[in-house]
């Protein structure tokens, strides 16, 4: 194996463990107390700055209560991760704000312990509906498949119709503003940073 490739398993199985410590609400110093092996060790294992013995990774499984097959068994998969979402099995998804004639249906599910990003396909089809101004962490790329309306983003309005695109912080008080011609559709997909740990 080379140089590079190692790098790249060490960080695989790094991480995996990492997430599978996380999941089970366990803290490094607890996994060391199960193994034996420093909470130096356990740290550098996870950050893939030092390659692990096959007896420290089957500890480390044993305290996380997982075969030891599970650190390797997506490394260098073909299989990939595709997600299909059938018409008919979208979820609607109800949000803080959402009223009749605002729909939400999410496009596909984050199976991870860290959500990156909701795509959502949003139809709204009630005029006279008065709408909230929302706010919550992340960016979002906002797609109009159908209808018009002016939406606002903070300080600033935005006319849009079918085919116009719209990126901002999400974290600004945003919301459609008004509807010009209904049924509105629109794809918004929010991603978020990920994080720090």
């Amino acid at each position: 194996m080379t140089q590079r490739a190692s790098q790249s398993l060490d960080q695989y199985i790094g991480k995996v463990i990492h997430e599978t410590r996380k999941k089970q609400s366990l803290t490094i110093a607890d996994v060391s107390d199960q193994t034996g092996i420093s909470r130096g060790m356990l740290s550098k294992i996870e950050n893939a700055q030092v390659s692990s013995s096959l007896e420290s990774l089957l500890k480390i499984a044993n305290a996380l209560g997982v075969p030891i097959s599970s650190f390797f068994k997506a490394f260098d998969s073909e299989e990939g991760g595709a997600q299909l979402v059938k018409t008919d099995e979208r979820l609607e998804v109800v949000r803080r704000g959402t009223k009749v004639g605002h729909r939400y249906h999410l496009l596909a599910y984050d199976t991870g312990p860290q959500k990156t990003l909701e795509p959502f396909l949003i139809s709204l089809d009630n005029k006279s509906e008065v709408f909230p101004a929302f706010s919550h962490e992340g960016k979002v790329f906002m797609y109009m498949l159908e209808g018009e309306m002016v939406y606002r983003h903070g300080r600033q309005t935005y006319h849009l119709k079918p085919g116009d695109a719209l990126s901002y912080d999400a974290r600004i008080s945003h919301g459609p503003e008004e509807l010009i011609e209904v049924p509105i559709r629109f794809l918004n997909i929010v991603y978020y940073d990920a994080p720090n740990a």
